[in-house]
């Protein structure tokens, strides 16, 4: 169903962004186009067409917005999310970090008889 309500919003959008490019913000719109007479719809009843279909389309993409956020498929919830477990396993944010308050000296390495070889060779 959720695949279904995206692909009805998508159709929706695309219908309300044609009818909205359609309309001219002065009035004339799609009627300015026709200079006939003889014309089926009359400048008024054109405007009046546009502004009812932008309702619509506009009142539809609320509704399918509406259903397609109560259709999403929800799996199954885990005991504990993946953040719920990143918290439990936390250090304490108050905790004072220790230092190691004196630096161990390095003991230098003695030979390993690598240098031995090198001189009898």
């Amino acid at each position: 169903m959720y695949i279904l309500f995206s692909v009805l919003i998508l159709i929706v959008c695309v219908l309300l962004i044609l009818i909205v490019l359609v309309q001219n913000s002065k009035g004339g719109g799609l009627a300015s186009n026709f200079s006939s007479s003889n014309q089926i719809m009359g400048v008024r009843r054109t405007t009046d067409f546009l502004e009812k279909a932008t309702w619509t389309l506009a009142g539809a993409l609320l509704v399918l917005s509406l259903m397609a956020s109560i259709t999403i498929p929800r799996e199954a919830v885990e005991e504990n999310s993946i953040l719920e477990e990143q918290l439990e396993n936390a250090v304490d944010p108050t905790a004072v970090p220790t230092f190691p308050t004196t630096v161990p000296q390095q003991q230098p390495a003695e030979g390993n008889g690598m240098e031995d070889n090198q001189d009898n060779e």
